[in-house]
């Protein structure tokens, strides 16, 4: 066994060169977290194991995750296909229809939520609809601090229950479970937060909002533009029901979401002209990308901020579009293997799990550790791989499902990500939106989504509705039938 200093010192050098990276020279985490696969090796070498076992130990670790790369390949194709068949354009363009000044902040809420969950990001969510409410906001005089606590609550929620999410596919990968019962197991502490956030908005909004008219020409014009290259129709809404449905009924990840290609791709053939086996293998391959003709068009037709948010929002997925994220997860798999092979991760967890009492301590724990790794590795993928690697055996000899760790890893690393400013995504949202994390008319008190949930999946666990054993089974009974037996 390592002692703590050794593997403290892996750990070190991993978020050094995390800070390095992102910090100072606003890199990607890959490179960075490879200096951390390195570190962890050298650390093995000095411990006495042999070059062969350390490989080993990191094929092993990237075969643990092999199934989320396979999710997140399919998923880049699905979101390819659905775009080009007209299927997110047009939860987008229900979504808008909801946005009415008297309730602005619930509004603003679903309007991300919706465009989030069709989309799978919450970054290009906030980069196109954020700016645009951001702007009626200030028109109605409604505070921006509050507008822009309504649009991240609405895209981080969209990001975190999105089978199209990198995250919610990394999540469950990190901690030993398939997307589909992930998603499955935040859907209570989530909806939760979700309901407080909306009842919360609601009143704020009700106290904001005195009467007048907001500019709407820029919701009007971007659901024109919608509407000039896809054919919007209810039916198409078909797609997202056959993916929840086939996750209503226990169907696995790839099957389902592979059903989700398969109709989006004969809905597209029937609504959209342009849409046919040509552009699914093309589309699917490199993600969807507007024709130079309607580029044309946009330009000629559209505001340039309007232009941008179609282009911006719209031009994504395919497989090559998920390769940043599936390399991400490869070299995680990497470091957390040869960490877990070789004992490092243990004493670390070991002199840290004396601080969690049950399953709801261990869970507040990993809460902790997730913030802090947002605060010290700035990058949310690094609050869910290193926490998720460092506790994903605990949870196992505790005798918990390992989709209580998934969703802890979201509700907690995911979220806060936007809290601190020097995170990755508290930097891309201060400049996005103009506006400040903390301080005066900072947005950090009006998120309320993201400070919530870690709270309501802690308290979750403290109660025991979120608490399952590893068959799935509520976790207190199981043990009661344990010590009758």
């Amino acid at each position: 066994m390592p002692k703590l200093w050794e593997a403290l010192v892996t750990m070190l050098i991993l978020v050094g060169a995390l800070a390095l990276g992102i910090v100072k020279y606003e890199t990607d985490p890959h490179v960075p977290m490879f200096i951390g696969v390195m570190g962890a090796a050298l650390m093995a070498l000095y411990l006495g194991y042999k070059w062969e076992a350390i490989e080993k130990s990191m094929m092993d670790g990237i075969y643990k995750a092999l199934q989320s790369v396979c999710i997140l390949v399919i998923v880049g194709i699905l979101i390819g296909v659905w775009i080009n068949a007209g299927v997110v354009p047009t939860m987008i363009f229900y979504g808008l229809k909801v946005l009415k000044p008297a309730i602005f902040f619930i509004a603003s809420v679903l309007i991300c939520s919706i465009t989030s969950l069709a989309t799978g990001t919450s970054w290009g969510t906030m980069g196109t609809m954020g700016v645009a409410l951001m702007g009626i906001g200030f028109g109605l005089g409604m505070s921006p601090g509050m507008t822009a606590g309504a649009v991240l609550s609405g895209a981080y929620f969209g990001d975190k229950m999105s089978p199209l999410s990198d995250t919610t596919n990394l999540a469950p990968a990190m901690a030993g479970t398939d997307v589909m019962t992930h998603v499955k197991a935040m859907i209570l502490p989530t909806g939760i937060t979700y309901g407080i956030t909306l009842v919360a908005f609601g009143i704020l909004g009700a106290m904001q909002y005195h009467g007048g008219d907001a500019d709407m020409s820029r919701v009007t014009e971007f659901s024109g533009a919608l509407e000039a290259v896809f054919n919007i129709n209810p039916a198409l809404l078909l797609p997202p029901v056959i993916v929840i449905v086939a996750v209503a009924m226990k169907m696995p990840a790839i099957p389902g979401i592979t059903l989700g290609i398969i109709s989006g791709a004969i809905m597209g053939m029937i609504f959209q002209p342009e849409c046919n086996m040509g552009t699914v293998f093309d589309f699917g391959m490199n993600g969807y990308y507007f024709s130079d003709e309607v580029l044309a068009m946009f330009e000629e037709t559209l505001s340039p901020e309007t232009s941008y948010t179609m282009t911006r929002l719209l031009e994504s997925g395919g497989i090559l579009g998920m390769m940043s994220s599936v390399a991400m997860t490869i070299i995680a798999m990497m470091f957390g293997g040869i960490m877990e092979d070789t004992h490092q991760l243990e004493v670390i967890v070991n002199s840290l799990k004396k601080l969690a009492k049950g399953p709801a301590g261990l869970v507040l724990l990993t809460e902790c550790t997730c913030v802090l790794s947002n605060a010290v590795m700035p990058e949310q993928y690094i609050s869910i791989v290193v926490p998720g690697r460092m506790y994903a055996e605990e949870y196992r000899e505790k005798g918990l499902h390992p989709a209580l760790l998934s969703g802890t890893l979201e509700s907690a690393g995911t979220v806060t990500s936007a809290l601190i400013p020097w995170n990755t995504c508290g930097v891309f949202i201060s400049s996005t939106l103009d506006i400040n994390a903390w301080g005066a008319g900072g947005y950090g008190p009006w998120a309320l989504f993201n400070w919530l949930m870690p709270l309501i999946n802690w308290l979750c666990a403290l109660i025991g509705w979120t608490v399952k054993d590893l068959a799935g089974k509520p976790y207190k009974k199981s043990k009661a039938a344990a010590k009758a037996e």
